[in-house]
């Protein structure tokens, strides 16, 4: 009783931050799904409903806890294609027999969830997904680059398109009807691009795409107060939004259900949902602060009603997205009810603001399906993919061009394809797997504390990950698990990378996921998911790296440019509940070790929403016990405590330092005790650092989300040094 009257106390006191993350995550959800829409060759509503249906359906049913769901980029080329096959030319009709077919891939995800649909997630090589995720996002910005700039007609395959780019360019310039829509169209991808590389806080309270759907607005109510004045870009541009959008529905239509166009779109739309959505729920998963873990079986048979329930409507497929999941998480959401609290403020958008979203232009949303689009297949996934070795590329280029070819579904059966031959090759023994391929390669032991040994032989690869997997989901995160791979032969990419995000797991949850006999395998670079049967390279210092040598040699520290990935000390830090810690360099250590500088690698948002940041930090040791607090700059979001888990701590003799700094604690008495006079004066006569302890024994220590240049680390470093003497 107690337990049940504690919950539904604790879920009612967290109601306030959900109804906040909800309304940030609207924010976001609103411009995306009409855009999203609008790609796929649907209604615009028919990506608000979408969002809806999933985030009112998916609240109550499904198996996650900060997810949010709706439409997926993912989707928008199937569907646009789907609509162009089905009607033959004719987009309404077309329009409605898609509809059926999204019910249908709904249905089917129902019917896969009860027979473990997550478990196919385990076949499918990563490098391969990535390669048809870029193709996707290839396929889209090809198609939303020529409305952003005003060019609604263009038509033509992806090549097509890509190469015509410039000719709409050169039209958008000379036509006096399309030059106005594809500036609003640049200036909201500008908006998209320099978003996330402007990392203040005052700014970031509100999305990109809300910054886009403000200015939109705010131009056309500006131009209305000005007499005389037109609106430059022309009418046909703008959203259209039915009056009766929330009673008239369209229909769907099942005349065509029998055909083979009909079936093979139905089991492209439940392939890309399913892989969009298992991708998103492994990422959210990984950003949840509590180590909650989503049931995936409830989850995906509550994305099939909801996609079922959605097509009755006129929506699109819900899926669950990790783009307006990591904003949710960023925001404090806690559990499911942001997601329908997001679904309530999408309704009241559509119902109070119809007008003004009415406002907002073709190209403007096009803009961000092209960032999304670029983020799909960015530069920077490709310099990813070479770092983990040379052969990815390989398989990811096969997989991207295959699928831009022959479509999606062939595309990833090609990838899978070229994955096992380029695995053939390295491991120069096509025997190993088909001897070995249907074998159960894991023998288990456990000791008396409960801990579990893991022998892994043969080889381990994504054709028989499932079992090793199945055995880490089941197992206790709190325990230790030791890996053994000294009679393993080959490990491939993915489980490599899928080792290391349960290594994270097992850290973050007090547990220890340990390996024997990596050290043995070889590797082609030094990236740690890399194939483990490769020639190792060096990588060169970089200037930088000279003159932190030489600072640190001067005060007589000990320096190391290795990377390290081994980053149990930063697990307690509250900054890293919604980050991820990748890995450290450049990393410096005075002689007793309680003070560490190093340059930290890690990402916020996750999946194509992730963002990697490199930042310079110091991890200050103390030498007695340190209650949980944060230190920042005092400022508007300190003041907002629905942001944030701590209470302000006001320490009133000091009036300086509460004009400064906003302090804040769990322990009011604890963090006192800590901040003694001298202290306090201490931080009030030196430069603004950033500080927050892990309620431990450690404080870390850094400035802005940057590495530092030497000055600046000089900096740090003598601050932290100095500070070390009154903690």
């Amino acid at each position: 009783m107690n337990k049940s009257n504690s919950g539904i106390g604790q879920f009612f006191k967290q109601i306030p931050n959900n109804i906040f993350a909800g309304f940030v995550v609207s924010l976001v959800a609103m411009p995306l799904s009409l855009g999203l829409a609008l790609a796929s060759g649907a209604p615009p509503i028919a990506g608000v409903i979408s969002g809806v249906v999933g985030g009112i359906l998916v609240a109550f049913l499904g198996g996650g806890y900060v997810s949010i769901t709706g439409p997926g980029n993912g989707l928008v080329v199937v569907v646009l294609t789907t609509i162009t096959t089905l009607g033959a030319g004719n987009m309404a009709d077309g329009y409605t027999y898609t509809l059926a077919a999204i019910i249908c891939s709904g249905a089917l995800m129902l019917m896969l969830a009860f027979v473990n649909l997550g478990k196919i997630s385990g076949f499918f090589p990563n490098t391969a997904i990535q390669g048809m995720l870029a193709a996707i996002g290839i396929i889209i910005l090809s198609k939303q680059a020529h409305i952003m700039l005003g060019n609604m007609d263009a038509k033509g395959s992806t090549f097509e398109l890509l190469f015509t780019i410039p000719n709409s360019v050169i039209d958008a310039l000379r036509h006096p009807l399309k030059k106005p829509a594809a500036i609003s169209g640049l200036i909201s991808l500008g908006i998209m691009t320099f978003y996330p590389k402007i990392r203040n806080k005052y700014f970031q309270l509100i999305p990109a795409p809300m910054w886009i759907v403000i200015f939109a607005v705010g131009l056309a109510y500006f131009i209305e107060y000005q007499e005389g004045m037109d609106h430059p870009i022309h009418k046909s541009y703008f959203v259209s939004i039915p009056e009766d959008v929330l009673s008239h529905f369209p229909k769907p239509n099942f005349g065509k259900a029998l055909t083979s166009d009909f079936i093979l779109a139905t089991i492209s739309i439940t392939l890309i949902a399913s892989i969009e959505s298992l991708l998103s729920i492994k990422a959210i998963d990984n950003l949840d602060p509590q180590k909650r873990k989503t049931n995936v079986k409830r989850d995906l048979k509550a994305l099939g009603l909801a996609t079922m329930a959605s097509g009755f409507l006129g929506g699109l497929n819900v899926v669950t997205v990790i783009a307006r999941s990591s904003v949710n998480v960023n925001n404090k959401a806690s559990n499911r009810s942001a997601n329908f609290f997001q679904a309530v403020f999408l309704i009241l958008f559509i119902v109070l603001f119809r007008k003004q979203i009415m406002h907002i232009p073709f190209p403007a949303l096009a803009a961000i399906l092209v960032f999304t689009g670029y983020k799909l297949a960015s530069p920077d996934s490709i310099r990813h993919i070479s770092n983990v070795g040379k052969e990815q590329l390989i398989i990811f280029f096969i997989t991207l061009l295959a699928t831009l070819s022959l479509g999606i579904v062939f595309g990833i059966i090609i990838g899978i394809v070229v994955t096992f031959l380029v695995h053939f090759f390295f491991a120069k023994s096509i025997k190993l797997f088909t001897s070995h391929g249907f074998a159960n390669n894991l023998e288990l032991k456990k000791d008396d504390n409960g801990n579990l040994k893991i022998k892994v032989n043969h080889f381990s690869s994504f054709i028989n990950f499932f079992r090793l997997k199945n055995i880490l989901d089941r197992f206790d995160r709190t325990k230790t698990v030791t890996l053994d791979f000294l009679d393993c032969e080959f490990i491939d990419h993915t489980v490599m990378q899928n080792l290391l995000e349960y290594e994270q797991q097992f850290d973050k949850n007090n547990g220890e996921l340990q390996f024997i006999g990596l050290e043995l395998h070889q590797a082609e670079t030094d990236h740690p998911s890399a194939f483990r049967r490769i020639i190792s390279l060096v990588k060169p210092i970089l200037p930088r790296q000279d003159k932190l040598v030489e600072y640190f040699n001067l005060i007589g520290w000990k320096f190391s440019h290795d990377k390290e990935y081994h980053l149990y000390f930063l697990k307690n830090f509250t900054y890293f509940k919604t980050r991820q810690p990748e890995s450290i360099h450049n990393i410096a250590s005075n002689d007793t070790e309680t003070i560490k500088f190093f340059d930290l690698n890690y990402t916020e948002g996750a999946f194509i929403a992730e963002e990697g940041i490199h930042a310079s930090m110091v991890y200050l040791k103390c030498s007695r016990p340190v209650p949980e607090f944060s230190l920042n700059k005092r400022g508007l979001l300190e003041r907002l405590s629905i942001l944030d888990d701590l209470k302000e701590i006001k320490i009133k003799h000091f009036k300086d330092f509460v004009a400064l700094f906003s302090l804040k604690g769990r322990s009011l008495l604890g963090v006192r005790r800590f901040f003694t006079d001298e202290l306090i004066l201490f931080l009030e006569s030196n430069p603004y650092y950033h500080l927050e302890s892990d309620g431990i024994d450690g404080i870390l220590i850094f400035d802005k989300e940057r590495l530092d240049n030497i000055s600046e680390v000089k900096s740090i470093v003598d601050f932290s040094q100095r500070l070390a003497e009154f903690v």
